[in-house]
Order: structure tokens, then sequence, then C-alpha cells
């Protein structure tokens, strides 16, 4: 793991470069991340998050700025300029149901190809996927979901890249985490190792690439 400015971080990141982005409708986002992204015009981008957000909120500051190419997520039923983006072709849309997307993402982290999953069977979910059966059961395919990088937000973050989440705002960001090339990582707090005890560390240091330096310190 190594630290970095906002600024370095997001020099790294490519026009139209695949990334996931933590949180749910703005909770537990990297917010600086996303704010710098747009600062630096990184257009063209493959977005995989929960939801477009909200207007100026969240990854809602990429559709404000137009940088999204395609977009892989559960719902955008919140954001307007999302779904006029979406009506007008401006980007695609992949919608998947929230369990599939979850665990897309977790196969891709743990290195399988993908999952089974009831979800979508005999319904427009299913065209062009493979249908498997299972003790007579019928189940779609769900290819895992990567990214070249993730923008993942923690409330705690000591200094070798252990990160540790508070609450709701954990959602996506550690399962993300595990399945991007490059892991970047902004936190509320960053605080010496051994302040958050091993059993609370939930995303430990080894999948940590780079970690945004806090302006205190």
């Amino acid at each position: 793991m190594r630290a970095v400015s906002v600024e370095e971080a997001v020099a790294m990141i490519p026009t139209g470069a695949s990334i996931m982005v933590g949180g749910f409708m703005g909770v537990g986002t990297p917010e600086r991340l996303l704010d710098e992204v747009v600062r630096q015009k990184k257009s063209g981008l493959t977005i995989i998050s929960n939801d477009a957000a909200t207007p100026g909120k969240g990854v809602g500051k990429l559709f404000d700025a137009a940088l999204v190419s395609r977009l892989t997520a559960t719902h955008i039923g919140l954001n307007p300029k999302a779904q006029q983006q979406m009506l007008t072709n401006q980007i695609g849309v992949d919608l998947i149901p929230q369990g599939t997307f979850a665990e897309r993402i977790r196969a891709g982290g743990c290195g399988l190809g993908g999952v089974l999953t009831p979800t979508g069977v005999g319904t427009l979910v299913a065209e062009g996927k493979r249908q498997i059966e299972v003790d007579g059961r019928p189940y779609l395919l769900e290819t895992a979901l990567r990214a070249q990088f993730a923008l993942v937000h923690a409330f705690l973050a000591d200094y070798l890249g252990n990160l540790s989440y508070a609450l709701t705002s954990r959602n996506f960001n550690p399962v993300m985490a595990m399945a991007a090339d490059t892991v970047i990582v902004t936190a509320e707090h960053i605080v010496p190792v051994g302040v958050i005890a091993p059993d609370h560390v939930m995303t430990p240091a080894p999948l940590v690439d780079y970690l945004v330096t806090n302006a205190n310190g």
C-alpha cells in the first residue's frame, strides 16, 4: 500500500476505465475521489455501482459531468439525469437484481467464473444467458464482475491499509475491494497500526493499493 494525494490517485485512472464505486445512495461513497474524477474530466467511464445516487451526490456527480459511457447498477430511479442519458442513448445501462449484483462482484473477487441463481428465470433478465438445471430446478449462470479500479471509502484506515467501516456505510465497499485490479481508498480517519483490532478489520491491507492522505495528516 502506498499513500498518495487525491490528485495522484485519480491521475492513475485512464479515460475509458472500468471503475467500481462503493456506496449506497451516496452513503459510504468516496466523495473526494469522485470530485477529483470530475475535476480531471475522466470520461468514457464504465461505472459499476449499486445505483446512480442523485444529482450532485455520490456517483451522481459523474452523470452531472457526462463522464459515464456505461453503468452497471441495481437501479437508477432517483437520478433523473442518469435516466435522461439512458433514454437518449448517451449511456448504456445494465440493470441487475441487487442480490445478483453483489454475488457477481463477490465471485469476481474470489476468482470464480460466476454464480448460479434462480432470480430472473423466465423473465427478460434471462435473455442471452445460459440456463443450467440443478436437481431439477433451473438457474441462470451470472458471470463474475470485475473492474480495473475500485474506489472505496472506509471509516478507519491504518498506516498499513487495513480498513474498518461504520454501520451501513460498509455496504458494497468490502466486496468491491476484492474485485478490482487497483484499489484506491479514502478514509474518515487514518490511524496507527493496532488501533483497529484484528477482528474489526473488514478489508485487510493486502487488498489496498493506494490510500489517499487526509488534509489533516
